[in-house]
């Protein structure tokens, strides 16, 4: 924590150490926080299922949580290209937790810090980055599942444009800043092919060094996606990706000790929709195949839709549906969640407009295979016959809930 700080502190003290002109300190983040209870008369307790890796997110987030952005232009120079320094510090804190931001339940971390000295022209136009930096972030916003994510610390260069094409290269040795080892990545993307009107292209690989140590081995991975705008007034995203090794992480770095044998791949389908000024919304579906040679393999199919009708330019109602299985050798595990929530939107009727303040409520049920995978993976969670709705396979939850995000 105090190292944390620090480095926080330094570098807001070397950006005050500098001249700069106000407009080209820019401040910019996201937050969330709020407050809820169980019907089973415990703290809110929030339903994902053993194993899969994402879980539906509106009534169903347990955290307070923020991210803060600050980003300085230091130095434009003659040739128009800019040198800047980015900082951002992010806040976790647990619901009915004193918001210590530390300790079993709280954090505090710099999640990017990094210099970029952008729109060179002997680049094509690209950028040279170094530091620990978000990176070509792909997710799903209504599950918070981030299925292409090439954050890193490390240094790289990027969309450096050469024949209408953009080329990116990445070399990287942590994902987040949570990974225990450093493992080396290289990260290639090309992007920009004009596959039809209003829509595009991008391709993707990674491949992880083999580690020292033994047991350990290498691993790659591969990812081609396509996004189309002005998909029923919204935009639409298809994504492919195969992985084996510690590719089998597909957006991360997975483990190393996985083998050839050991492969994982995914397929991705969401759209935004906004039809009219108040009728808009998301929808994902989402299979993922996982092969491994112990025996462990499994089958994760997730399919969800968050609807938002606008009853008033400031009034939203919006609700969410979603359904999550495994099937693996110990049986179909099984969770559908379902969420209604009044929402006041000062900013207006859009999706994606915010500051939201939600009153919600959410119903979630659950059977055998997933109780019991519970009980031996998350001991403790809601769908375990140790959480807050004991041996139940259903359980509800209420609250209120604000979420912003700002440029």
């Amino acid at each position: 924590m105090k190292t944390t700080m620090h480095l926080g502190l330094a570098i807001s003290l070397a950006s005050l150490a500098i001249p700069f002109d106000a407009q080209a300190l820019e401040f910019s983040g996201y937050m969330r926080s709020g407050v809820g209870e169980s019907s089973a008369s415990g703290s809110q307790s929030c339903f994902q299922l053993p194993g899969a890796p994402s879980k539906y997110r509106l009534g169903n987030e347990c955290e307070q949580y923020a991210e803060l952005d600050l980003r300085h232009d230091l130095m434009t120079f003659d040739n128009g290209s800019v040198l800047s320094l980015e900082g951002m510090a992010a806040l976790y804190n647990e619901y009915d937790h004193t918001p210590k931001f530390t300790g079993d339940h709280g954090w505090a971390r710099m999640v990017q810090a990094y210099a970029e000295w952008s729109k060179v022209p002997e680049l094509y136009g690209g950028s040279l980055w170094a530091g620990r930096r978000f990176y070509k972030r792909n997710d799903i916003h209504i599950s918070d599942f981030y299925y292409w994510n090439q954050s890193a610390t490390g240094a790289g260069v990027e969309d450096m444009e050469i024949g209408g094409l953009k080329y990116s290269y990445a070399f990287s040795r942590k994902d987040n800043v949570f990974q225990d080892k450093y493992i080396n990545r290289h990260d290639f993307n090309v992007g920009g092919f004009d596959s039809n009107p209003g829509g595009e292209l991008e391709f993707g690989v990674s491949y992880i060094d083999e580690p020292d140590g033994e047991d350990a081995h290498s691993g790659w991975a591969v990812t081609v996606q396509h996004k189309q705008d002005g998909f029923l007034g919204g935009s639409n995203t298809f994504a492919v990706q195969y992985g084996e090794g510690p590719g089998t992480g597909l957006g991360y770095t997975g483990d190393v000790t996985l083998g050839s044998s050991a492969k994982s791949w995914r397929v991705v389908e969401y759209f935004d929709w906004q039809l009219t000024p108040r009728f808009g919304g998301q929808f994902q579906a989402v299979y993922q195949k996982d092969k491994r040679q112990d025996g462990g393999d499994q089958d994760w199919i997730s399919v969800g839709v968050r609807p938002v009708y606008a009853l008033t330019d400031q009034f939203k109602l919006v609700a969410e549906v979603g359904h999550d299985q495994i099937d693996a050798r110990e049986g179909t595990r099984k969770l559908t969640k379902f969420t209604v929530a009044p929402t006041w939107s000062p900013a207006g009727p859009d999706f994606w407009a915010r500051p939201e303040i939600r009153l919600y409520y959410t119903y979630a049920q659950w059977n055998d295979a997933a109780q019991v995978a519970a009980n031996a993976m998350a001991a403790g969670s809601a769908l375990s016959d140790t959480g807050v709705f004991g041996g139940d396979q259903h359980g509800s939850n209420f609250g209120v809930q604000i979420e912003y995000w700002w440029d």
